[in-house]
């Protein structure tokens, strides 16, 4: 079961909108295929390590390992149970059952019925851990939410005064700016304030990685974003959180919400409604201190950089779980966990 995390782990920043899946076939103690789940609409993973069996007449003596529950239904491809019976897999060893209501227990249910021997909840923690953005989304009806911010030294977003030419001012090196990047080409959705985008005009794209960039979500009530602004070129599809509902084209759109409400929650609910599995709140401050103190989040990423700014924006007030602490070249980096998540 290692190994079909470890496959799995491959499909990371390009299955969305399915889980992460990796399968191994076993004869005789040895490994005679192996597969993980690339993309949506491609075959899955069981299929591929069925595939991949140079001898399928060895399939009937072999057993077959997955990291999520076969699927039971037609979507995009056929069911994997289905496939797993027809080819006279007897043993079928899982590491998790998929939360998905589609699925849900279905697809044991048949591999049961058609008489294979199915053994269910082998690293079934780990599992977890590799699809948590798919399980968050299933069972809590949200995406799952990382907050990533970079602050200095001495506890500051952003210093008190800045050039009247606006210059970006930064914080950490261009090592953590890769790694930032990276983080989101595995992710769907980027979140942004007002203030970060009239001040700092991002792009919120992934230009430092190889991948996908997310969706760019932005928070505009009162419409004070340029019309020149970067985030608004169209580019990457974008959803602007305003007091109006209204789309631009089909990479623009406009999204309403109540602003004398909590915002985090309502943030949440819209983008599950647009299936969007996983969001990075990148800030500004206020934004990062709106899901924390409505307790919508699951990890924070941390970076101080070696710099002081006596006075400024102060960073958010965070209370988690201290995962890890790494240095990259000259800047620190603290991972923390969300306790109630």
């Amino acid at each position: 079961m290692s190994r079909c995390i470890e496959l799995a782990k491959k499909g990371l920043g390009t299955t969305y909108p399915n889980p992460l899946v990796g399968s191994i076939v076993v004869h005789d103690g040895k490994i005679i295929g192996e597969g993980w789940h690339y993309k949506a609409g491609e075959p899955h993973a069981e299929v591929l390590a069925i595939k991949n069996v140079s001898d399928p007449r060895l399939l009937s003596e072999a057993t077959l390992y997955v990291s999520l529950e076969p699927c039971s239904h037609f979507g995009k491809t056929p069911p994997c149970s289905d496939l797993i019976i027809s080819e006279g897999i007897k043993k079928v060893i899982i590491g998790s059952t998929d939360p998905n209501p589609k699925v849900r227990g279905e697809g044991i249910k048949k591999l049961k019925e058609a008489g294979c021997d199915v053994i269910t909840g082998i690293l079934e923690q780990e599992c977890h851990v590799l699809n948590k953005r798919f399980f968050t989304f299933q069972n809590k009806k949200r995406p799952y939410v990382i907050l990533k911010w970079a602050q200095s030294e001495d506890g500051f977003l952003a210093p008190e005064f800045r050039s009247e030419k606006k210059e970006s001012v930064w914080i950490t090196n261009e090592f953590s700016r890769q790694f930032t990047h990276r983080m989101r080409t595995e992710e769907t959705a980027i979140l942004v304030g007002t203030t970060t985008v009239v001040d700092d005009n991002p792009s919120l794209t992934a230009r430092y990685w190889e991948g996908s960039s997310p969706h760019r979500i932005v928070i505009d009530r009162n419409n004070r974003i340029p019309t020149n602004a970067s985030v608004l070129n169209g580019t990457v599809p974008t959803l602007v959180i305003s007091e109006v509902n209204k789309t631009i084209d089909p990479n623009l759109k406009y999204e309403s919400v109540d602003f004398s409400k909590p915002l985090a929650r309502q943030i949440c609910d819209l983008l599950y409604r647009h299936e969007l599995q996983s969001l990075i709140v990148e800030g500004g401050s206020r934004t990062l201190q709106t899901f924390i103190e409505e307790d919508l989040w699951d990890e924070a990423f941390v970076f101080q950089g070696p710099v002081i700014f006596n006075g400024g924006v102060t960073a958010p007030e965070l209370s988690g779980i201290l995962i890890s602490e790494k240095n990259v070249k000259k800047d620190l980096l603290k991972h923390f966990k969300n306790p109630l998540s």
